[in-house]
C-alpha cells in the first residue's frame, strides 16, 4: 500500500481571499432586536427622563430627544448593521423589500425582532422606573410614556391628519436618505451618520407634531406603557409610515434604480 499523498499547504494569500461566512439568520435576528433595543431605550428614555425633569425648558427636551433618537442610529448602524443591515424599524425593512434591496421572506422575521427588542426597551425603563423618585413612573405613564399620538396626545395639539401627512411625508424622505447613502455602488462609507443625522432631523421637524414615529416598532413600545389614549391612536403609527416607506421603496427602485416596478 502507497503511502497517502500529502495534503498541499494552504497558501496565505489564498486565506486572505477566502470571503466570510455571511451571518446566520439567528445572528441577523439578533442584531435587530438589539440595535432597535438601543434606538427605543436611547430615545424613549431620553423623552421619559428629560419631560419628566426639565419641565421649565421644553425646547432643551425636543433637542435632546432629537440627538438622542439620532445617536443611537450612528451608533446601531455601525455597531450592528454589519451584521443585519441595520434597520431597526419595521418600515425601513418593508420600504427596503419594496425596493428590492430585501428579501420578503425575510421580513417577517426581522419585524418581529424590532418589535421585542422595542419592548424589551420600554420595559427596562418601566423597571427603572420603580425605583425612581416618588409618583415618577406614575406620572410618566399619565403623560403618554413618550406615545405618539394627535390632539391631546400632540405635544403642540396638532390633528390626526397633521399627524398622518407627517408620518407618510417623513418617513418616505427617510427611506430616500437610506437607500442613496447605501446604494450598492453609489454609496456611502459614511451611510450610518447621515441616516442618523436625518432621523435626528425629521424629529426636529415633528416632534411637537406627534412625538415622531416614523418607525412602528418604537410607537409600539411605548405605547404599551402609555395608556388606553395612546393604544386607541396606534394605527396611525402602524400604517402611515410603513405606507411612507413602501411608496418611497417602489419610487427610489422606479425613478433610480430604473426598474419598472410593474414587470
Amino acid at each position: 500500500m502507497s503511502d497517502p499523498k500529502p495534503e498541499l499547504p494552504v497558501e496565505p494569500t489564498e486565506l486572505a481571499h477566502t470571503p466570510p461566512a455571511a451571518p446566520a439568520t439567528s445572528a441577523k435576528l439578533v442584531a435587530e432586536a438589539f440595535g432597535t433595543l438601543l434606538l427605543v431605550f436611547g430615545g424613549v428614555g431620553t423623552a421619559v427622563f428629560a419631560s419628566n425633569h426639565f419641565t421649565d425648558t421644553p425646547a432643551a427636551v425636543y433637542t435632546a430627544v432629537a440627538l438622542a433618537f439620532g445617536l443611537t442610529v450612528v451608533v446601531g448602524a455601525y455597531a450592528f448593521g454589519p451584521v443585519s443591515g441595520g434597520h431597526f424599524n419595521p418600515a425601513v425593512t418593508l420600504g427596503l423589500a419594496a425596493a428590492g434591496r430585501f428579501p420578503w421572506r425575510e421580513t417577517g422575521g426581522y419585524i418581529a425582532a424590532q418589535v421585542v427588542g422595542g419592548v424589551i426597551a420600554t420595559t427596562l425603563l418601566v423597571l427603572i422606573g420603580l425605583f425612581g423618585p416618588a409618583n415618577w413612573l406614575t406620572t410618566a405613564q399619565d403623560g403618554g410614556f413618550a406615545s405618539n399620538g394627535w390632539d391631546n396626545l400632540s405635544p403642540a395639539g396638532f390633528g390626526m391628519v397633521a399627524a398622518m401627512i407627517a408620518e407618510l411625508l417623513l418617513t418616505g424622505l427617510f427611506l430616500l436618505v437610506i437607500l442613496g447613502v447605501t446604494h450598492p455602488t453609489r454609496g456611502t462609507p459614511f451611510a450610518g451618520l447621515a441616516i442618523g443625522l436625518t432621523l435626528a432631523l425629521i424629529h426636529f421637524i415633528s416632534i411637537p407634531v406627534d412625538n415622531t414615529s416614523v418607525n412602528p416598532a418604537r410607537s409600539i413600545a411605548a405605547a404599551i406603557y402609555g395608556g388606553g389614549e395612546a393604544l386607541a391612536q396606534l394605527w396611525v403609527f402602524l400604517l402611515f409610515p410603513i405606507a411612507g416607506a413602501m411608496l418611497a421603496g417602489l419610487a427610489y427602485r422606479s425613478l433610480f434604480d430604473g426598474v419598472n416596478v410593474s414587470s
